[in-house]
């Protein structure tokens, strides 16, 4: 379904119980594992007498539509739309760590987990000062997103010893598309409160972030 047609429904339907006051849908379901991107789209099952019936809408309109029919929008699952809008929380664990790992060097490598019951980005693991590359990428989970920072050491062409910080967005292809879909919307705000950034790497299975391509990508 084109989000056009998806957002026009919307609409329709806002406007309809605009002009019929008394007028009141039955949200049956919704079902939350049918996004489509881009952008966002989810699919209410929608009861009535109208031509609307079982017709999608965008989120946005859905939003309007619980307003206009005075439900507080609590009672329904939208709250996992407005925080893939915004970005999920940081829980202040994160920027402090962080700055031990940037100023202290107290950590090799931080790995980052979305807690969607509490709606926070958490420390999940710390790698110590000295272990590998390879600990680090064994910490990801193959089948979950995660962010992670690692401190990369290298030696450049005129031998001079330097260091860069590097921001992963990990998301392989196995994993849920809402979980990637709620990593990838919450990265930037995530990234922001983590101020000493150097590099950022995108990866969906391990040959994109191979130790060959963060030599490249330091040097």
């Amino acid at each position: 379904m084109e989000n056009g047609r998806g957002v026009n429904n919307g609409l329709k339907l806002y406007n309809l119980t605009k002009r019929i006051p008394n007028l009141k849908i039955l949200l049956v379901s919704t079902n939350f594992s049918s996004f489509k991107s881009p952008p966002f789209m989810f699919s209410p099952k929608i009861k009535d007498l109208s031509p609307l019936s079982n017709t999608p809408i965008s989120p946005f309109s859905f939003l309007l539509f619980l307003f206009s029919q005075g439900l507080p929008v609590s009672n329904w699952k939208t709250s996992w739309y407005a925080n893939s809008a915004s970005g999920m929380a940081v829980h202040d664990e994160c920027k402090l760590k962080f700055l031990e790992l940037k100023a202290k060097r107290n950590y090799r490598f931080i790995v980052f987990k979305i807690e969607e019951n509490i709606q926070q980005v958490v420390v999940e693991k710390l790698g110590s000062p000295d272990e590998s590359y390879d600990a680090f990428t064994s910490s990801l989970p193959a089948n979950e997103c995660r962010y992670a920072v690692f401190d990369f050491d290298f030696t450049t062409d005129e031998n001079c010893q330097k260091s860069k910080i590097f921001f992963i967005a990990w998301a392989p292809d196995t994993s849920r598309v809402r979980s990637k879909m709620l990593y990838a919307s919450s990265k930037d705000r995530f990234k922001r409160e983590l101020d000493g950034i150097q590099v950022e790497l995108q990866a969906t299975d391990p040959s994109e972030m191979s130790l060959d391509i963060v030599k490249s990508r330091a040097i």
